[in-house]
C-alpha cells in the first residue's frame, strides 16, 4: 500500500467515522426522549444516566476518532505531501 492510499484511507475513515459521530449527536440532542425510553424499557436506567452515558460515550468516540484517523493522516501529509 503506498503512503497516497494510506492518506486516503485515514481520512475517509476520519470523515466516515465523524458522520457517525454527528448522527449520534444530533440523536441526543435533538431526540433525547428516544435514547432514554429504549434504555428504561431494556435496562431501567434513569435519564441522567442515559444523558451521561451518551454524552461520556460521544466525547471518547470523538477523542478516539482523532487520535487514530486525523492525527496519523497529519502526520503523513507533513511527511510526504505529494
Amino acid at each position: 500500500m503506498s503512503l497516497q492510499n494510506l492518506r486516503d484511507t485515514l481520512l475517509w475513515c476520519f470523515i466516515i467515522n465523524y458522520g457517525v459521530l454527528i448522527f449520534w449527536t444530533l440523536t441526543v440532542v435533538l431526540h433525547w426522549d428516544w435514547p432514554y425510553e429504549l434504555s428504561a424499557k431494556l435496562f431501567n436506567v434513569p435519564r441522567e444516566k442515559v444523558n451521561s452515558i451518551n454524552f461520556t460515550g460521544i466525547v471518547i468516540y470523538k477523542s478516539v476518532n482523532i487520535c487514530f484517523f486525523l492525527v496519523p493522516y497529519l502526520a503523513l501529509l507533513i511527511v510526504n505531501p505529494h
